[in-house]
């Protein structure tokens, strides 16, 4: 069989990665510069993503909401950090119906200012906290140096808000969705290990208190940050006055917090799993969890593999027919391969004659002939499976390429090919100052127990230094 004209990730790993979205059929340029539009494959996993978080994010109390993309120009203005730190990607209208505008509108890059101002007219009292509110919106950033899914002008995400009467509830919280909501369907949806640690000073969310990560080593040996959570203190809480009568009868000001995660995600996904002959999409992730392609046209042919889609959907499978037979069999189990469908049952004249299919494994690349009626149970079994092969496999290369060194030279000399581990002690703020010089970051500080760093100031903590997209 012909395989997928991909690019070899080891010869040009970003023009792989620009083919198998292309030949995916995944994403592709907007008309404006920077602009993405997702075609119904990428739409499909993003939904799935989507899904998988949405449930958790409700599981932990929050309710979703709209809020407006166009945010008054002084709202902005109104926490100087955050516009300072987001004013060059910003977009701004000026006209509006012909006519120059009285004040200028930001086009939505984030909404801790809109949604401030809305927390500070709905909160009045202690028993109207914690404020727990997510939205499921787009949001613009004018990206200088754009690349689908990774980095786009115009992204999806979704943004959560909260305000909180203490800042260790405001912590707690924070840090709940950190684990409950991003870890989890990061490490059991998406099968992508992750680092879960807290941003240094220079790489904080601007106008936040604390900022905490999830970094993935990808293909490449970079990083990619997968979703943040912050602790916004009471910065935000003061300049939008967003207050509350404690039970005492004194007037307080709330704690709150942000938190976001993008169609990034299937950027990773693709740059985490995939191979030279496309995508390999993890199992739960999968809209489409098994392909049943009927080879050719014969006796039973058709019946067979309308039934086997069918038991399988039954199953609870997300089973897909592709029964074109007018296409020829090899580009379809070609095209199958390049989406990542994590399973294919290949379902021929000859192979029925013997009460027999052919399983096709995309994950392991393994190929079986087997009876139809072991089909469903070998299919469920082979999805369970796989997906922890595809976490185990990015484990290990996670680990064989992190290096644990002691100095910022060998930090910036193992960045080379992978991540370093340091002291934070050695690098502190000069060295990760001499590491931006030459492209290298600081992804995130642990403890050496892999909990959360409070502060950057505890001792004993642990710096991890990559190169990252």
């Amino acid at each position: 069989m012909a395989k997928a004209l991909l690019t070899p990730r080891a010869v040009d790993f970003p023009r792989w990665y620009q083919d198998v979205i292309a030949k995916a059929e995944l994403a592709e340029n907007g008309p404006a510069r920077g602009s993405m539009v997702i075609r119904p494959a990428g739409y499909a996993i993003w939904e799935r993503m989507q899904r998988e978080l949405d449930d958790r994010i409700k599981a932990a109390g929050a309710a979703n909401a709209y809020f407006p993309l166009l945010i008054p120009e002084s709202y902005m203005r109104r926490e100087a950090e955050h516009v300072e730190g987001f004013s060059p990607e910003l977009a701004v209208v000026t006209i509006g119906g012909g006519k120059q505008l009285e004040e200028p509108l930001v086009v939505r890059p984030t909404s801790e200012t809109v949604i401030g101002e809305s927390m500070a007219r709905w909160i009045e009292s202690y028993r109207d906290l914690p404020l727990l509110l997510n939205q499921w919106s787009n949001v613009v950033r004018w990206e200088l140096r754009p690349r689908l899914f990774l980095r786009t002008s115009e992204f999806l995400w979704q943004e959560g808000h909260t305000a909180h009467a203490s800042e260790a509830e405001a912590r707690e919280y924070a840090r709940r969705i950190l684990r409950d909501v991003y870890e989890d369907v990061l490490v059991n949806v998406l099968s992508i290990p992750v680092v879960v640690g807290r941003k240094t000073a220079r790489e904080r969310f601007a106008g936040a208190a604390s900022t905490y990560t999830l970094e993935a080593m990808m293909g490449d040996a970079k990083a990619l940050q997968m979703g943040t959570s912050h602790e916004l203190g009471q910065n935000f809480a003061r300049a939008f006055g967003i207050e509350y009568l404690a039970a005492s009868g004194r007037r307080e000001t709330a704690w709150t917090t942000s938190w976001g995660i993008t169609t990034r995600l299937i950027g990773g996904m693709i740059m985490v799993h995939g191979d030279d002959l496309g995508l390999r999409v993890p199992p739960r992730a999968a809209p489409v969890q098994a392909c049943v392609l009927v080879v050719k046209a014969g006796d039973g042919v058709g019946e067979v593999a309308r039934k086997l889609a069918s038991a399988l959907r039954d199953a609870g499978i997300r089973a897909a027919l592709d029964d074109r037979v007018d296409t020829p069999f090899g580009r379809r189990a070609i095209d199958a391969e390049l989406k990542g469908y994590p399973v294919r049952i290949e379902v021929g004249p000859r192979d029925i004659a013997e009460g027999r299919v052919v399983v096709v494994r995309r994950i392991t690349g393994e190929r079986a002939s087997v009876p139809v009626d072991a089909v469903v149970s070998l299919v469920t079994e082979a999805l369970a499976a796989d997906h922890q092969a595809l976490y185990d496999e990015a484990l290990a290369m996670q680990r064989q390429r992190t290096a644990e060194v002691s100095s910022v030279d060998e930090a910036f000399e193992a960045a080379g090919t992978g991540w370093a581990r340091l002291p934070w002690s050695a690098v502190g703020a000069e060295g990760e100052a001499m590491l931006n010089a030459q492209g290298v970051t600081v992804r995130c500080l642990v403890r050496a127990d892999g909990g959360l760093p409070d502060s950057d100031d505890e001792p004993d903590l642990i710096a991890v230094v990559g190169r990252a997209y």
